[in-house]
């Protein structure tokens, strides 16, 4: 893989800068770092870097299958093994650099003060990254609320929303909770327009909110599979900006078993990412997360469709 070293060749570490090392150690043949796609050096800082990751293991309001909080470690470990070249687009999207924040820990326990916490890390994060690209890893849903939040109250236009999603996540409260990830969208809708693809299970009281409706758009799973209008439907009903939430129970179980709320049927790996690369020709994209990878030990395919879902998306947007 060219992203990995040759254990066998001389001098490998030779050209390697680790910040974080100690004066004087930097040459040796020190593993690849744990952060995204494995980079190190100048490309790898917060100033060297166009695109800044943001992992947040936030899990507090699973409703079946837990371990949502474990996904962005799974990405970040399988993005390490991502061919860095893009044959689709012709070149290697890892060269505008790309940062890996530590972990965000939320406070426990109380799911609207870490959501509170969450919306003020976002705006300082988006602050200091003055218009570098912010993707965000989850965890749970839960968490696309408070950035989508922070995203909106800094664009001059009304923000569109584009959730890929096998749930409408439009629910008032779930178990108690308004800042479950099954209202996700319902703590948003009011500021945002909202386009849904993929969805396929569905509650009575969502269905009915997003057909009184005028700024929610869905497209189910049916839709989807039924022919190719479906995104045409969703590129005219998506403003600019754009925010991509990513739900990764968007595709059919067999792809990805690995997410707490997995439905049957559901999205497929080439559509979305034709659609994906017609909002980011077509629309201005201003943010991103991608939610719900829950690792199921020893089945490490859906952890690499994730890490390489993320590294398209930079590429597109790229």
């Amino acid at each position: 893989m060219p992203n990995r070293r040759d254990p066998n060749a001389a001098n490998r570490g030779a050209s390697r800068t680790i910040h974080s090392l100690p004066e004087g150690l930097d040459g040796l043949p020190w593993e690849l770092p744990r952060v995204f796609l494995g980079l190190d050096g100048t490309p790898a800082t917060p100033q060297g870097a166009a695109t800044w990751i943001l992992p947040v293991p936030y899990e507090a309001t699973t409703s079946w299958g837990s371990g949502a909080r474990l996904g962005p470690r799974a990405i970040i470990e399988a993005s390490r093994y991502v061919e860095l070249f893009d044959h689709e687009l012709g070149r290697d999207p890892s060269t505008g650099g790309v940062y890996t924040f530590p972990a965000l820990e939320l406070t426990r326990g109380d799911a609207a003060h870490a959501m509170a916490e969450l919306e003020d890390a976002c705006a300082r994060v988006l602050d200091a990254a003055s218009g570098r690209r912010v993707i965000m890893l989850g965890g749970e849903h839960a968490i696309s609320s408070p950035a989508i939040a922070a995203h909106a109250r800094r664009s001059p236009d009304r923000m569109s929303v584009l959730q890929f999603d096998a749930h409408l996540d439009l629910r008032e409260t779930h178990d108690g909770s308004a800042h479950s990830h099954a209202c996700a969208m319902a703590r948003v809708v009011d500021r945002v327009d909202l386009v849904t693809v993929g969805a396929r299970g569905i509650s009575g009281e969502e269905w009915r909110v997003a057909n009184r409706r005028d700024n929610v758009t869905v497209i189910t799973a049916e839709e989807v599979a039924r022919d190719d209008a479906w995104m045409d439907q969703a590129m005219a009903a998506l403003g600019d900006p754009v925010y991509i939430t990513f739900d990764i129970d968007f595709f059919d179980p067999s792809l990805v078993p690995s997410t707490g709320t997995p439905e049957p049927g559901g999205g497929q790996w080439y559509p979305a990412l034709a659609l994906l690369r017609r909002v980011f020709t077509e629309r201005r994209v201003v943010g991103a997360d991608v939610v719900e990878l829950a690792p199921i030990p020893g089945m490490t395919a859906p952890d690499f469709l994730v890490a390489r879902l993320v590294y398209k998306m930079i590429g597109y947007w790229s």
